[in-house]
């Protein structure tokens, strides 16, 4: 895993919801800049905006043909969001585990008190 500024790049590159369904749509396939900044209500100025701050936090590549400009994903830098997660798929995978065995216990509590 890179630096700590890589991650920070990362979340804040993920932190707007403009940008995450940039990324969403980039997971199809490639696309011209102009038809990602169609595809939503804000100005060009501000989709490239966007795109910098993605491509900054390496989150996607910016290749052209001719004068035209396609991006495309590149899932590695979300690496640090998965790191992060991690711990908390443990708490939770623990909490589920916990919870499951309380529910049981209550549910064999009541049939044992129907009998």
């Amino acid at each position: 895993m890179s630096s700590p500024r890589s991650a920070k790049l990362v979340f804040r590159a993920i932190a707007d919801p403009t940008r995450r369904n940039i990324l969403d749509r980039l997971r199809t396939a490639p696309m011209r800049a102009g038809d990602i900044a169609d595809a939503f209500p804000v100005s060009r100025p501000a989709i490239s905006k966007h795109l910098r701050i993605l491509r900054a936090a390496r989150l996607v590549r910016q290749s052209r043909k001719g004068r035209e400009r396609f991006y495309s994903i590149s899932p590695q830098p979300l690496e640090h969001i998965d790191v992060w997660l991690a711990a908390y798929r443990l708490h939770w995978s623990a909490n589920l585990v916990a919870l499951k065995e309380f529910v049981e216990s209550e549910q064999h509590q009541r049939a044992g008190d129907k009998s």
